[in-house]
């Protein structure tokens, strides 16, 4: 089935579509930044990217055109580097292989929000109190 097809199918209705304050928001699979519209789309188009975080690192993962035997159908890369190699990889993965270069700007922005929810908060350093109101305390 074509990729239009598909998308008119299940534009209106499917079980991923969440419709909250006005907004229609996707929770699907492969779809970088959960927005309910045919680019973004993991159900509909067939390369789709997705970007999820890794015991150590990210995960890339991408469709194949396998599609007879689903074991082989995704393609899955670990990237465990820094912040820029890793948006260099995910870069390299996406945009210069000319797999869906249109998805490079949300890529890099989902790699980046994983890579700094996987940081450790820092403590905060509060300095001393000083002046006249801190010594009558």
């Amino acid at each position: 089935m074509s990729s239009a097809l598909v998308w008119e199918l299940i534009k209106n209705n499917n079980s991923f579509l969440v419709k909250r304050d006005g907004l229609q928001l996707s929770s699907e699979a492969n779809n970088l930044t959960n927005k309910h519209s045919f680019k973004y789309s993991g159900i509909a188009n067939e390369k789709t990217v997705a970007i999820q975080g890794a015991p150590r690192g990210i995960k890339v993962t991408k469709n194949t055109k396998k599609t007879s035997s689903p074991a082989k159908s995704v393609n899955s890369t670990v990237i465990s580097k820094g912040r820029r190699h890793t948006a260099k990889s995910v870069a390299n993965l996406i945009a210069r292989n000319k797999y869906r270069p249109d998805l490079l700007p949300a890529a890099l922005a989902r790699a980046s929000a994983v890579i700094s929810s996987q940081q450790p908060v820092k403590a905060k350093n509060l300095r001393p109190a000083k002046g006249v109101r801190a010594l009558k305390a």
